[in-house]
């Protein structure tokens, strides 16, 4: 048998139902075809999982993905995806996430772990390079994230463990709960936590010891001190600030969602920006992912007027605009806390800021006059409302256990769905499609075609999804040859250009094949009308998104990846991807 590089080739299986766990070998040429993330993601919940299955059921199946450059010693190769049924939406669940775990699981040598059934009491995983046990988590469930990996790490006695967990949103199966590892970083989208919750996993521990093996280590490396000696050229800003720079210029292209997407600039952006974080004393520093020279994460540590601990990291861009321009807040210390206890909570800050902005819409007109949290009024400008949310969606108390169901679930049970902000029943992200930008062109069609609904990461995009499935950050700026470079001396593959976009095209084309088999066509792919009408003041007041034109754009992204106007792949674009035994499926 050659060597391989870049994978191991196993894949752990977990049998909650029967507390069981096992070895699959996935050889080179299967794994070559699905390097990871959301193909390998899709190729499970294709030939797995049965059709129409209850996402919060046990039959669902939770993948964790790493890809193929995960783990290895480059800036950016820290990512891995989390992938379902999605308890959200109904359709293919996928998130990715940064940080340390993904690495820790690869050098452990495992290239994904697939969880099927559900316990019959709380447990956790601990795995130890090639040594797994189920254990009891009965003394741990209920806690928050930080007292879960502490109390954990001290349990299998290695300070050094990576933990991935659920908080308290996840374990009452809120829909709109992610995964969160290292603390601070979550797979936050489409209520994955949720899925891990109704399996009864609280956490999955992992310490390895192992390299990963590289075909080229000297490329690799050669790469590696490209990305250092290039920092101040292509990745200062993030390098400094992070996410969330230059809002008050952002605010004024009408770039950023503002009052549930109602528009106008937001007069108090530039008191939310990373520049303000700095100059208001409350980010002390900046960290990194695994292997990564860029340290683009921003760590807030505050005593008054709120006690934040830095371990929880601090609030990014798309947190920031969700919980703050959404809701009308400009206050950021208090914005900072939130963000501190979502993380805790284990809360996806987007969905959560979107869905309270949405209630605080539904109050102003009077379709919810008595909105409440926590004894706050759900109201525009709030901040206290915001805060009180956390914890009423994630132990589901009061008007938080109907938004703990998602808005477009509770919208209804109270209501006011004409004032939505979700694409297949996932809440939009906080970039507004109607900038007269090209990104905002980029934007539109990001939402309405993602795989998962309401993305705004262009991962509807070969090159973004091909970063998704091998593990590779979006914000380093590696291009497509770059990239290819990069696969290769990673793995000896010899891909060409074509080879990479392909890895990227079938990865959509799979999560595709998932969405129409669970019922989602053409008619899901728009956006929801609260984002085409004009903005209510500045320079996009007289913009309003047509709905032919979306509809046009959106089957011309369809003929670019070879599926139909109904939006339903080819059988010559399947048999070119080598995939028709998906559809047959």
């Amino acid at each position: 048998m050659s060597e391989r590089y870049g994978s191991w080739g196993k894949v752990l299986r977990v049998d909650l139902t029967t507390e069981t766990t096992s070895v699959e070998e996935m050889d080179e040429a299967t794994f070559k075809r699905h390097p990871g993330g959301r193909a390998l993601i899709a190729h499970y919940l294709l030939t797995e999982l049965p059709k129409s299955a209850d996402p919060l059921g046990p039959e669902n199946i939770l993948i964790f993905a790493m890809g193929v450059l995960t783990g290895t010693p480059l800036s950016g190769a820290s990512r891995h995806a989390v992938g379902a049924k999605s308890p959200l939406t109904g359709g293919f669940g996928e998130a990715e996430v940064g940080g340390f775990w993904g690495a820790e699981l690869k050098r452990a040598g495992w290239d994904a772990i697939v969880v099927t059934g559900a316990a019959k009491a709380p447990v956790y995983l601990w795995i130890k390079d090639d040594q797994v046990e189920i254990r009891d988590a009965s003394h741990i469930w209920g806690l928050e994230i930080m007292d879960t990996e502490e109390k954990l790490k001290a349990e299998v006695g290695e300070r050094l463990a990576r933990v991935c967990e659920i908080g308290p949103a996840g374990e009452n199966l809120v829909r709109i709960a992610g995964i969160v590892n290292d603390y601070k970083d979550i797979a936050g989208r489409a209520g994955l936590g949720a899925v891990m919750g109704s399996k009864k996993l609280k956490a999955i521990v992992v310490r390895g010891s192992r390299n990963v093996p590289l075909h080229d280590a000297a490329k690799v490396k050669e790469i590696g001190r490209w990305v250092a000696d290039t920092l101040q050229e292509n990745h200062w800003a993030f390098h400094n600030f992070g996410t969330g720079m230059g809002l008050d210029g952002y605010t004024r292209v009408g770039g950023m969602a503002v009052r549930n997407y109602a528009g106008g600039p937001f007069e108090g952006a530039a008191e939310i920006s990373a520049e303000a974080l700095v100059e208001k004393g409350y980010r002390v520093k900046m960290e990194a992912c695994w292997a990564c020279s860029v340290r683009c994460k921003k760590v807030v540590k505050m005593e008054q007027p709120y006690q934040i601990d830095p371990k929880y990291g601090g609030i990014e861009y798309e947190s920031v605009a969700a919980l703050g321009a959404d809701c009308g807040v400009d206050d950021l210390a208090l914005l900072s806390k939130t963000n501190e206890r979502c993380n805790a909570l284990g809360l996806d800050t987007i969905s959560l800021g979107a869905t309270v902005a949405w209630v605080m819409d539904l109050r102003q007109r009077g379709i919810l006059p008595d909105a409440e949290l926590g004894g706050q009024p759900v109201e525009f400008g709030n901040g206290k409302a915001i805060l009180a949310a956390t914890d009423a969606v994630a132990h589901r108390r009061g008007l938080g256990d109907t938004l703990a169901e998602g808005s477009v679930r509770a919208a209804q049970t109270l209501g006011g769905a004409e004032l939505l902000t979700a694409v297949r029943g996932q809440e939009l992200a906080m970039h507004d499609p109607r900038q007269r930008t090209e990104y905002g062109k980029q934007v539109r069609m990001s939402y309405a075609t993602s795989p998962t609904g309401g993305d705004h990461m262009n991962s509807n995009l070969p090159s973004r999804s091909t970063k998704n499935t091998v593990g590779m950050c979006f914000f380093l700026r590696y291009d497509d040859p770059k990239l290819t470079d990069i696969v290769n001396a990673v793995t000896g593959w010899g891909l060409d250009a074509a080879g990479l976009a392909d890895i990227g095209e079938l990865s959509l084309t799979l999560a595709r094949l998932f969405n129409n088999r669970e019922g989602f066509g053409a008619s899901d792919d728009k956006l929801p009308e609260q984002v085409m009408k004009p903005h209510v003041s500045g320079v996009l007041s007289r913009v309003r998104l047509d709905a032919d034109d979306i509809a046009d754009q959106v089957r011309a992204y369809y003929r670019s990846r070879g599926w139909s106007d109904d939006g339903v792949p080819k059988p010559e674009t399947l048999e070119r991807l080598g995939i028709s035994e998906y559809a047959r499926a």
